[in-house]
């Protein structure tokens, strides 16, 4: 891992679990009715369930976000809703787990295996980036947050906004690769070489099991 452990400060740095919602994740979810085949979403619960352990241990601040929109859809753009008509999958349409894409529905909620303690931050987002129109932004700079460790679905879509929108704010980004997924498998690897270009214009990309390892030696060393 190109990150050194003397570079890598528990409180500097927030775990970023991006939307593993049922939505994206589970049958009858949005991915699910849109005809996305979710066995990739389902294989990386197992290593964010890891990174969440690692990071609790470690101290870092935890955020989950969540994607989706109020019962009335007033926060969800007429684009978007069409799109995703276009997809066969409707925001706010119902499904087997609730209206799709809406809050508070159980499609919208988290995975059991993944469910964020109470001393954790929720961010519910109206769109595919977890800053726009939420408080990530203020919550990150009231915490001193500096670098993001970042993992979730989809890779190409929520996964990679967000990033885009954290290093145009600064943050030194972390990206999990085989802890994020895509909602096509032949996107994955092509969204994950972006991050590279440039000399690593959206920082680097790492593996579950590199990042444990540096967050076990920072508390060696802390």
């Amino acid at each position: 891992m190109s990150h050194s452990a003397d570079r890598f400060d528990p409180a500097l740095t927030a775990l970023i679990v991006i939307d593993m919602q049922r939505d994206f994740c589970s049958p009858g979810g949005y991915a699910h009715q849109a005809g996305i085949d979710i066995a990739p979403m389902q294989a990386v619960v197992s290593h964010v369930q890891r990174l969440l352990a690692a990071a609790r241990a470690a101290g870092l601040t935890i955020v989950h976000t969540r994607e989706g929109h109020l019962p009335d859809l007033s926060d969800c753009p007429a684009p978007k809703l069409a799109r995703s008509v276009a997809a066969g999958a409707p925001i706010g349409s119902h499904g087997p787990l609730g209206r799709l894409l809406v809050r508070g529905e159980q499609g919208h909620d988290f995975v059991p295996a993944l469910r964020p303690l109470a001393s954790e931050h929720v961010i519910d987002k109206p769109g595919y980036g977890a800053f726009h129109q939420t408080t990530l932004g203020p919550l990150l700079a009231a915490l001193g947050i500096r670098r993001l460790i970042l993992c979730g679905v989809t890779t190409e879509v929520c996964v990679h906004s967000t990033l885009r929108e954290a290093v145009d704010r600064g943050f030194d980004c972390l990206t999990i690769g085989d802890a994020t997924a895509a909602s096509l498998p032949e996107l994955q690897a092509p969204a994950l070489a972006m991050i590279g270009v440039e000399g690593g214009i959206f920082g680097k990309v790492c593996s579950t099991h590199e990042v444990i390892d540096a967050l076990q030696l920072a508390q060696v060393v802390a």
